[in-house]
């Protein structure tokens, strides 16, 4: 089974894939509303919009696992992604990243090593996973990696269809 057919819901409860979002380059990052890197939601959607007629996505997928930092409810994170952010990207229901109960998206994503060569788990919020059309995952950014940053760009520039 490839990764764009796991079974995921969005944030309002409906059932999906990432391959139902197209033949796209995406770009998927666990998203917490409470923490300190929670500014970045400005420029992930800023990357969107950039290549999002290019064939391209960014896919939140919120998580509760990083000291709580992600408490709300699907309707408290989609108005406080939206009205403080202007959201318009695919969210995704709650999951888990690490642990036992990682969801089986975040066990194929965390196979992916970083540039320093290292994999497995999820440091912390806003860690970010890209993939080409097709699914393959190519990139694999820590969070501290801004969203604009200069080699994230090149790296989704390189993988962008259209």
């Amino acid at each position: 089974m490839s990764i764009l057919d796991l079974q995921l819901t969005t944030l309002a409860g409906e059932p999906t894939t990432l391959g139902a979002l197209g033949d796209k380059a995406l770009l998927v990052v666990n998203v917490a509303s409470r923490c300190g890197l929670t500014p970045q939601y400005g420029g992930l959607e800023r990357l969107h919009e950039r290549y999002a007629d290019r064939g391209f996505s960014v896919v939140g997928a919120p998580c509760n696992q990083f000291m709580g930092q992600e408490p709300g409810t699907a309707e408290e994170i989609q108005n406080f992604c939206s009205a403080t952010y202007g959201v318009t990207f695919p969210m995704l229901a709650k999951l888990d990243v690490n642990g036992d109960g990682r969801h089986p998206l975040y066990a194929e994503l965390t196979q992916t090593a970083d540039a320093d060569g290292a994999a497995g788990d999820v440091q912390w919020n806003f860690e970010k996973f890209l993939l080409a059309p097709g699914g393959k995952v190519v990139g694999r950014f820590r969070p501290r990696t801004e969203p604009e940053d200069a080699g994230l760009v090149a790296a989704v520039e390189a993988v962008l269809p259209a």
